[in-house]
């Protein structure tokens, strides 16, 4: 049954493309307008391949970490009852240190300039100094 349904499918595909291709339009010159990038209707305002600042990953990144980490807080705090109702209060210790490396990590994140999207200004050199 396997074999047969790849067949099938193979067929199919096969069948497909060679209609396409007997059937489709055929140009005997490509027009310029016509190799152009289309962007939803816009004229192309700047090239595809610019530089982008590394922040911008880094941020995207640290999203997605802190983001996941996150992701954790919710099915503790739904079981929380059921998870202390024996008294023991471990789960919360457990937790509260969870979020104080959460929040360790932010800080030192901030205090990196991760967050910072604009330029940081450049210090003026000293002018006390020379010969």
């Amino acid at each position: 049954p396997v074999l047969v349904t790849l067949l099938v499918a193979m067929g199919f595909a096969v069948a497909l493309l060679g209609t396409a291709v007997i059937i489709g339009q055929r140009t005997r010159h490509r027009a310029a307008r016509k190799m152009e990038s289309y962007e939803s209707g816009m004229p192309i305002l700047d090239r595809a391949n610019k530089r982008i600042s590394i922040k911008f990953y880094l941020v995207a990144l640290v999203f997605v970490v802190l983001d996941v980490e996150v992701a954790f807080l919710y099915p503790w705090a739904v079981n929380y009852r059921s998870l202390v109702a024996d008294g023991s209060m471990v789960v919360l210790w457990d937790m509260l240190a969870f979020l104080a490396l959460l929040a360790l990590t932010y800080a030192y994140l901030w205090r990196k300039g991760i967050f910072d999207w604009g330029r940081r200004p450049q210090s003026a050199p000293d002018k006390g100094r020379g010969a």
